[in-house]
């Protein structure tokens, strides 16, 4: 740690004041840093020199911030600026207090169910917001999950995340300790999706829930076969007070077919916030939220009817009577059961979801779900060349999804993708977001997109600078729209010449002349150069730099000092 250490008091790029070392990984180091523009206190991840090098290691880093760039959750740690320079790589991120949850785990020993749950529902809602955006994780443990003091969670380390439209950064050895967690698709090095977060995210919750990893071997190489192969042990085989509905949500979210898996992190959220409020719940279980018939109980004929009276008014008495307790009867019956179906509405029914896609969005589907009085409909627009205005595209959550309602009272949200017609409307502001990401959305809307990409010192590379007709226009289906992205900064590059023999000053002189500034300038005694000469440089000659942000370190001579001393002493 201590090479690190003379980063400490340094200002980068006139603007982060490092303060202390927080900590050093296998790729960076990260500080603890004041903004001093914004007056904040930051961390800056810094890509170790060794390693600055290496270009899968500098595409990790990049692959980061570009990931977390586009996101905003309050569960995702913040990123806020990004540097990438020749001598110089680092990002500029939230600083969180708080420590790993691996290093809580490893204080703590296995959680309260309650306490993973919590844990489990702050995970999920970051996976939700990132897979929204089309990013995969794919390195989901405990020690890239932080855990705050107030208990909130902040995933953090995009470095290996699949982003969308974007070649995927490889695994490597650096990585490997992420075999622990992965999913047998990814340890099969098979086409991923979200579900694959959702395994390692089960894995977690084993380890929080029995202090055990649940495939543990002498090798990495034998850790991910049992991650393709092996059935993890029951956690309750190992702690017998983990509760059922956890062990089930746990082995399901591990299942090796993703198609057994919760299907989404927003699927999975729904059965943790169920289990969170009551412990005993099996979300394998649920309720799929038809009403069961009452049955009723049926007499066996009564005595036996008594001998034929000629003349009587007994039967007709009796037929009086009967008719009459029937209709009590059938009275009571109805108004038990709207009592009961008034008490159970009371309290809440598990409905499903309807299937929505492929139907048309008008005003009889409208009345049709404001009767049922179970749903509250969020639309989204969306155009679609292929279908007819008002057809239903997409629907979240799918059908068959189940939902706790209270009919009239506490509906469930369900958000309708419906397709637009060919109107005009208000052109969205894409500035600041990743242009493929924005061509994407226009496209959506029916409109057609040409790409030009500009140099710019300010936006992180492939991000939207502007639109032309710029946002706020009003434009319609089939117009073209210009979207103009940066390419980040224009790099002029020198060559470095010899600076060896020339005097210190002259040195600084040509720095200038070229762009480059002086860094460490070391003095020596030295009898072949004059007192004030260079001695040696630090970039070899002949290499070519980038201008604006190079330093050049200089060895400068102290001449013969013993000859002068003795000059000195033979005076005397």
């Amino acid at each position: 740690m201590d090479k690190y250490d003379k980063y400490v008091g340094q200002i980068f790029d006139r603007r982060y004041r490092i303060v202390r070392i927080i900590g050093v990984g296998g790729m960076a180091v990260v500080f603890e840093a004041v903004d001093t523009v914004m007056k904040r206190t930051v961390a800056v991840k810094m890509l170790k020199e060794e390693i600055a090098g290496d270009a899968q290691a500098v595409k990790r880093f990049i692959n980061e911030s570009r990931a977390v760039s586009m996101l905003s959750h309050p569960n995702i740690v913040s990123i806020y600026d990004v540097s990438v320079r020749d001598d110089l790589k680092y990002i500029v991120m939230e600083r969180v207090d708080g420590i790993t949850l691996k290093n809580y785990m490893n204080s703590r020993g296995p959680l309260p169910p309650k306490e993973i749950m919590n844990y489990t529902a702050q995970i999920l809602r970051a996976l939700d917001h990132a897979h929204s955006k089309g990013i995969i994780h794919r390195d989901i443990k405990p020690q890239n999950i932080m855990l705050l003091k107030n208990g909130k969670i902040k995933v953090t380390d995009f470095g290996i995340a699949k982003l969308p439209n974007a070649e995927t950064v490889t695994m490597t050895d650096k990585a490997i300790g992420t075999v622990y967690y992965i999913s047998p698709e990814q340890a099969s090095g098979k086409k991923i999706d979200p579900r694959s977060d959702i395994y390692s995210l089960g894995v977690v919750m084993y380890e929080m829930a029995t202090g055990k990893l649940p495939f543990v071997a002498d090798s990495p190489v034998s850790v991910a076969l049992m991650q393709v192969n092996n059935q993890p042990r029951p956690p309750r085989e190992i702690l017998p007070s983990v509760p059922p509905g956890v062990e089930a949500m746990i082995l399901t979210a591990m299942e090796k077919d993703p198609d057994k898996r919760f299907q989404s992190a927003s699927v999975m959220l729904h059965y943790v916030l169920r289990l969170r409020e009551d412990p005993g719940y099996n979300f394998k279980a649920h309720h799929s939220g038809s009403t069961a018939q009452i049955p009723v109980q049926r007499g066996k004929g009564g005595r036996k009817a008594a001998k034929k009276q000629s003349r009587s008014m007994f039967p007709i008495i009796a037929a009086v009577v009967t008719a009459f307790m029937l209709v009590l009867i059938t009275t009571g019956i109805v108004v038990l059961k709207n009592a009961l179906d008034r008490s159970k509405e009371s309290q809440g029914v598990t409905v499903s979801v309807p299937k929505y896609v492929g139907s048309v969005y008008n005003d009889e589907l409208k009345k049709q779900i404001e009767d049922e009085g179970y749903f509250n409909i969020i639309v989204k627009e969306e155009f679609d060349a292929d279908h007819e205005e008002g057809y239903i595209l997409a629907q979240d959550p799918d059908e068959g999804a189940a939902r706790k309602v209270k009919r009239g009272t506490q509906k469930a949200d369900v958000k309708l993708t419906v397709c637009t017609g060919a109107g005009s409307f208000t052109l969205d502001d894409y500035s600041v977001v990743e242009y493929r990401t924005a061509k994407l959305e226009m496209q959506k809307k029916g409109l057609k997109v040409e790409e030009y990409g500009e140099y710019d010192n300010t936006l992180i590379e492939y991000y939207t600078l502007r639109t032309d007709p710029p946002a706020g226009s009003t434009v319609k289906r089939g117009d073209t729209v210009k979207i103009f992205y940066s390419l980040g900064p224009q790099i002029e590059y020198v060559t470095i010449p010899t600076f060896v023999g020339m005097t210190e000053s002259d040195a600084i002189t040509t720095l200038n002349s070229l762009g480059i500034s002086y860094g460490k300038i070391t003095y020596e005694k030295n009898d072949k150069y004059s007192k004030g000469q260079i001695i040696s440089q630090s970039k070899a000659v002949g290499s070519k730099v980038p201008v604006g942000v190079t330093e050049i370190d200089f060895t400068v001579s102290l001449g013969d000092v013993s000859s002068e001393e003795t000059t000195d002493s033979d005076k005397d």
